[in-house]
């Protein structure tokens, strides 16, 4: 649901008459001095008086912590701080987080505003007298320029020393840090040796960032992803195109043709990245080997190859995810169908039914709750996400399921936690709510409250003291709370 959607619902409900009941009353404050408010009476809207007012949709007693929405209603805000860099009402599509985040803590987000952020998104802490310890309010955020339509996808490189915008401009920009003049060794070895040494990464280091080149594709991008191990960039297109360029030169190193309709989705597989998989409206799943731009196999996932009844709402594959040990991709469709299939080969391992039908899969995530114990056998689940607003924890060998989780809305992105949480997952929703849950069990562990629409994404990292999850919101806000 876009931003402008919201903004048109809320000018229409202005047009209302507010009905008012005694459930609207939040509290009366009786007037001392028996006077009555006349209509010419001002007001400068501080609540340090009220002079026999009656409280109409404000907090009562204990109910600090609550807001107004843009249609009058209270809604509660459990954030721990909020970050509103990008236009007002204008959605955040995508939202991602340093790769060694919290050292240093930082942020990337791509809006429908056609910019990205580069920021803080931890808020300051009044107990620390450190004027180096990164927070919203000391870090100055690089807004990322120069697109000329919506920010849709966003990533860093492997050791976070560069970031990636893709937009539906059919341009891919990239930055880099520029580094202090101090450093001697490369990137990645200067930022394990200062966290082997325990050196904290300072402001100073991550304040600046220089653009690095724009990559032109002439359709719009739908996804980015980097090389987990190089600087490698691949991109897939609207005109069912995949490219992928080295960085930082931006040479092109290949374009892969092959899908006939939308790629909606590529993933290099663990442990190496030596393929690249992709998938598209099309049904396709291919994977490649980018070295001879050749695919090692092709497979049509949710219809016949070249089937004449292939309708993309229907049989279109909306999302991926691939196992920790690179064996076995999950793909979900746009008619609720989530199959497992073998990365040898490109066959099918299994089928998991559960969604409702005609309900589009919005999000997949693997995660091997043994963390490796068993080789990736037992005990890895994968976690699906769609727009019946239900989630599936699904035993990967088996094929059953595990757990079950719930929102009002639809699911539109799923989290998962790092060690020693990896029993932990978070959804997003567009019922304005994420949550947070044991996928052992299907308990819901927490509730993160304080948008006022659609949640468009979520990432997870660890902090001091705990987990940051760190949301996209379809009103322009992205909110982050501390588990």
């Amino acid at each position: 649901m876009s931003a402008q959607l919201h903004h048109e619902e809320d000018h229409e409900n202005d047009q209302d008459d507010v009905q008012l009941g005694d459930e609207d009353i939040v509290e009366v404050v009786e007037d001392s001095d028996d006077e009555r408010m006349g209509d010419g009476d001002e007001s400068d809207g501080d609540n340090d008086k009220y002079d026999g007012e009656i409280i109409i949709g404000g907090p009562g007693p204990g109910e600090e912590d609550m807001e107004m929405d843009g249609e009058g209603e209270m809604r509660e805000d459990n954030s721990w701080g909020a970050s509103a860099l990008h236009a007002s009402e204008k959605s955040i599509f995508t939202i991602n987080l340093h790769p060694s985040f919290p050292n240093p803590p930082l942020a990337i987000t791509g809006g429908e505003d056609d910019a990205g952020f580069l920021f803080c998104p931890i808020p300051s802490d009044p107990s620390s007298s450190s004027s180096s310890t990164f927070n919203s309010d000391n870090f100055p955020p690089t807004k990322l320029t120069g697109h000329s339509d919506s920010v849709v996808s966003t990533g860093w490189n492997f050791d976070g020393e560069m970031v990636a915008t893709g937009g539906m401009d059919g341009k891919v920009r990239v930055w880099r840090r520029v580094k202090n003049g101090s450093r001697k060794g490369s990137p990645q070895q200067d930022l394990a040796n200062e966290v082997e040494n325990g050196q904290i990464q300072t402001i100073e280091d991550w304040k600046n960032w220089e653009f690095l080149t724009s990559l032109e594709t002439g359709s719009e991008i739908t996804w980015l992803q980097w090389h987990p191990k190089g600087n490698v960039l691949a991109a897939g297109c609207e005109d069912a195109t995949v490219w992928m360029w080295n960085l930082p030169s931006g040479n092109t190193l290949t374009v892969l043709s092959s899908h006939t309709m939308s790629s909606t989705a590529g993933l290099f597989p663990p442990p190496l990245g030596r393929q690249l998989l992709t998938s598209s409206l099309d049904s396709s799943l291919i994977l490649w080997d980018p070295r001879t731009s050749v695919p090692i196999w092709k497979s049509s996932v949710f219809t016949a190859a070249n089937s004449p009844e292939l309708d993309p709402s229907e049989h279109g594959i909306t999302s991926l995810a691939i196992s920790p040990n690179g064996q076995i991709a999950s793909v979900g469709s746009s008619s609720g169908k989530v199959k497992l299939i073998n990365l040898t080969n490109g066959s099918t391992l299994n089928t998991l039914v559960g969604h409702a039908e005609n309900e589009s899969i919005e999000a997949l995530v693997f995660v091997d709750l043994l963390g490796g114990a068993a080789n990736g056998g037992k005990g890895v689940v994968c976690v699906s996400g769609a727009t019946d607003g239900k989630g599936f924890v699904w035993d990967v060998h088996t094929g059953r399921v595990r757990a079950e989780l719930q929102h009002e809305e639809p699911i539109t992105s799923i989290a998962a936690h790092p060690a020693p949480f990896l029993h932990q997952v978070t959804t997003a929703s567009a019922d304005s709510t994420l949550k947070t849950w044991d996928i052992r069990t299907g308990a819901l562990l927490a509730t993160h409250k304080g948008h006022v629409g659609v949640v468009n994404g979520v990432a997870v990292a660890p902090v001091e003291g705990g987990q940051a999850i760190v949301s996209a919101g379809d009103e322009g806000v992205s909110l982050v709370w501390k588990l």
